[in-house]
C-alpha cells in the first residue's frame, strides 16, 4: 500500500473513492452524522442564516467527532462574500492548541488546477494548443510522446503510469512507514526523474483509449510550462494567478518543509503513537501537489475561475468538457465535475501525508467551499467521508432535502 492509503481509506490524491462517494451523497442529498464536538465560527460580513450556520458547524465538528479527524476547518462564499467560516478539533496535538479558521494547509491534487488554468491561459495566448504533443514540447522524454497530446496529459487519458505507484514508494508496512518519516520525507526530487520513474513501466492503454489518473500528467504539464515560458510554473501560477487575485497565503514551494503558522499539524497514527509529519520536501509532488494555501484563497481562486476572470469563455469551456468516469462524476483539464440536486458541481480534491482537502463550487462561479481536514484514526474511514461530504453538502445545496444514507463508492 501507498503511505496515502496507509493514511486514510479515502485514498490517494485526486478523483479517488472520497470523490466518487462525494458525486453519489450530492445526487442522494445525504445529511451528516450526528456529532458531539463543537467548532468555532466565525463570519465576516453579512452570516448564514442561523439555522443554515448550526447545520455548517455540526456538519464541521463531525469531520473531527465522528470522522476520526485530529482537525478541520472550512469556509463557504456566496456572491463575491463569506459567508460561513469554522475551525473544529485540536491543531497541535502536543500542545492543545485550537485550530484556526484562517490557517495554512496542504492542497494537494488542488494544485492540479491551478496548473492546468496557466496552460489554458498559455492556449489563450496561442503559445501551446491542446493537440500539440508531448513529443513537440518535451522532446525525448516519454516513449511513445508523438501519440500523447496535451489535453490528454490535462484530463488523465494519456496512458501514462503514476510514478506514485512505482514500488520504490510502496510502504508494505509500519517499518517502512518510519523509513519514510525518518528520510524518505527529505529527499528532493526533479520532475524528469519522477517521470523516468513512471515511462520505465508499460503504458496503462493507448493514448484517448481510457482514463487513469496519474500524477506524471501533471509533472509533464508543469515542465512543459516551463518551457514554453522560460520559468518554472511555480512563478508562472504566481505571477498569472496568485497575485493579480491577491492570495496572500497561497505557494507552491519546490523544496522547502515547512507550513506557515498558523496550520493545524498532520499525523501518522502509529503504535508507537502520533507523529507529526507536517513537515516534508514538497518536490515529490511538485506540480500535481505541492501547494499550500488558506480556505479563504482556494474559494477566491475558484470563483474568479468559474466565474470567468481567469479564462476566455473558449477557454473555461475547454475545462470543464469532462471525461466520464463513473456515473455523476467527470474529469475535466484539472476540474472534476459532480452532479448534485444544484446542478454541476466542479473543482478538485487534495490528499497528501497528513492532510487533505476539498475545494468545490457551483459551475456560474457563485458559491464555494473550501475545506481541510487532518485524517488520523484510520478505523473511521467510512464514518470520515459520511462526516465531509455532510458538509459538503450543506454548504453547496442548503436548499436540498435531507435524510438517508450515503451510497457506496
Amino acid at each position: 500500500m501507498t503511505v496515502h492509503q496507509f493514511l486514510s481509506s479515502a485514498g490517494r490524491a485526486g478523483i479517488g473513492l472520497a470523490t466518487g462517494v462525494l458525486a453519489g451523497a450530492l445526487l442522494a442529498a445525504t445529511a451528516p452524522t450526528a456529532g458531539a464536538a463543537t467548532a468555532a465560527g466565525v463570519a465576516p460580513g453579512p452570516a448564514a442564516p442561523r439555522a443554515e450556520e448550526a447545520a455548517l458547524r455540526q456538519a464541521l465538528a463531525d469531520i473531527v467527532a465522528a470522522g476520526g479527524s485530529t482537525a478541520a476547518l472550512a469556509q463557504v462564499r456566496d456572491g463575491g462574500r463569506t459567508l460561513w467560516r469554522g475551525a473544529a478539533g485540536t491543531a497541535d496535538l502536543a500542545t492543545h492548541a485550537p485550530v484556526r479558521a484562517d490557517g495554512y494547509f496542504r492542497i494537494g491534487s488542488i494544485t492540479k488546477t491551478f496548473v492546468a488554468t496557466v496552460v489554458l491561459q498559455l492556449v489563450g495566448e496561442g503559445r501551446l494548443r491542446l493537440d500539440d504533443t508531448v513529443e513537440h514540447l518535451l522532446p525525448g522524454t516519454v516513449p511513445g510522446g508523438a501519440g500523447i497530446t496535451l489535453r490528454q496529459l490535462l484530463d488523465h487519458t494519456s496512458g501514462i503510469p503514476d510514478y506514485t505507484e512505482d514500488p520504490r514508494f510502496e510502504l508494505k508496512d509500519e517499518a517502512d512507514i518510519l523509513r519514510w518519516v525518518d528520510t524518505g520525507r527529505w529527499t528532493t526530487y526533479r520532475p524528469r526523474e519522477l517521470v523516468d520513474v513512471a515511462t520505465a513501466h508499460p503504458a496503462l492503454f493507448p493514448p484517448g483509449t481510457g482514463w487513469s489518473y496519474s500524477n506524471t500528467n501533471y509533472l509533464l504539464a508543469g515542465m512543459a510550462v516551463e518551457r514554453v515560458t522560460g520559468h518554472g510554473w511555480e512563478e508562472e501560477v504566481r505571477r498569472r494567478i496568485v497575485l493579480p487575485l491577491g492570495l496572500t497565503g497561497t505557494s507552491f514551494p519546490r523544496t522547502s518543509p515547512f507550513v506557515p503558522a498558523p496550520h493545524a499539524h498532520g499525523y501518522f497514527s502509529l503504535s508507537g503513537g502520533p507523529v507529526d509529519v507536517t513537515l516534508r520536501n514538497p518536490s515529490g509532488a511538485s506540480a500535481a501537489g505541492s501547494g499550500i494555501s488558506t480556505a479563504a484563497d482556494l474559494d477566491r481562486f475558484l470563483a474568479a475561475l468559474l466565474g470567468g476572470r481567469l479564462l476566455r469563455p473558449a477557454e473555461l469551456a475547454e475545462m470543464q468538457r469532462t471525461v466520464e468516469v463513473r456515473p455523476g462524476v467527470g474529469y475535466g483539464l484539472g476540474l472534476q465535475r459532480m452532479d448534485s440536486p444544484c446542478g454541476p458541481l466542479f473543482g478538485h480534491t487534495g490528499s497528501v501525508e497528513g492532510y487533505q482537502a476539498a475545494l468545490v463550487g457551483t459551475q456560474d462561479g457563485g458559491r464555494q467551499v473550501a475545506l481541510s481536514y487532518n485524517p488520523f484514526d484510520r478505523s473511521k474511514g467510512a464514518e470520515q467521508q459520511r462526516a465531509v461530504l455532510g458538509l459538503l453538502v450543506k454548504a453547496l445545496c442548503p436548499s436540498a432535502p435531507t435524510g438517508g444514507a450515503a451510497p457506496n463508492g
